[in-house]
């Protein structure tokens, strides 16, 4: 029954009807407030991302952000601008300019 259940063809089928967001939803529920602000910064790499996927919504794909802006933006959701800042560049969802230039949202971020 397992082979059958897991083959090639069926087990497709199947993970359509996962819920991606559901993990998400979950770790925002858990972190984000009803205003969108982080509560809290999680340890767990897997729910920072998603913390970090959240924050990232606020930025414009194209568009080059001054420090300054991007700091207005991510005090936003949390205090800790500076940890924000570096962890979406740390994880390849931002790039930025070297010796304080611009920031700017990547394509896949």
């Amino acid at each position: 029954m397992a082979r059958r259940v897991l083959s090639r063809e069926k087990l497709p089928n199947l993970a359509q009807d996962v819920d991606l967001d559901a993990y998400d939803r979950k770790v925002l529920g858990a972190f984000v407030d009803t205003d969108g602000c982080v509560k809290a910064l999680p340890k767990q790499e897997k729910k920072f991302l998603v913390i970090l996927r959240h924050v990232l919504k606020a930025f414009e794909p194209g568009v080059r952000y001054p420090e300054k802006q991007v700091n207005e933006i991510l005090s936003r959701f949390n205090e800790d601008t500076a940890t924000l800042r570096r962890c979406l560049v740390a994880h390849h969802l931002m790039a930025r300019e070297g010796g304080g230039g611009a920031y700017w949202k990547l394509p896949k971020g």
